[in-house]
């Protein structure tokens, strides 16, 4: 029997850097328990990482006017509640210097997240706490002092940064 195909993903570094290196983040307020994210998603067939990521970070935050700089690192770990697998792109972006530090958004359209609420800020670097679903874990990629937190012990979900 042959495993399935990863599912193709990519997920969103965007680095706002005036006045100090800042990374964009979202809490679910439906789902407290996901904990804090960057934006991810899937890649459509055809679609090149770099216009998946821009697409996503639109989708789940509102953000527009972002650059993508460069691909950091592809991750191979299966998805952590459902063990498929999964390859997910990482990819750095930078932000507008101007607009808010905080904001809501609702989705848009009628995919998978639509209608959810998002709550997005710009959470400052290096990161105070660990990302949902060990996210953070390439950041030291981009700067080394911007190595994922040491994740909490007993956390719920058992996620452990990359090291």
């Amino acid at each position: 029997m042959t495993s399935p195909p990863p599912r193709v993903r990519v997920a969103a570094y965007v680095i706002r850097r005036h006045p100090s290196p800042a990374l964009l983040v979202f809490d679910q307020p439906a789902f407290p328990e996901a904990g804090a994210q960057v934006p991810a998603g899937g890649v459509a067939p055809g679609e090149d990482p770099e216009r998946a990521v821009l697409r996503e970070v639109a989708e789940e935050t509102g953000l527009r006017g972002v650059r993508a700089v460069r691909r950091i690192a592809v991750d191979g770990r299966p998805h952590p509640e459902t063990g498929r697998p999964r390859l997910t792109t990482y990819l750095l972006l930078d932000a507008p210097p101007d607009g808010p530090a905080e904001w809501e958004h609702r989705v848009r359209g009628d995919g998978g997240d639509a209608g959810m609420r998002f709550v997005c800020r710009f959470a400052p670097l290096p990161l105070a706490y660990p990302l949902a679903d060990a996210q953070g874990a390439h950041l030291r990629r981009v700067d080394p002092r911007w190595a994922a937190p040491v994740e909490a012990a007993g956390r719920p979900d058992g996620v452990r940064p990359l090291s």
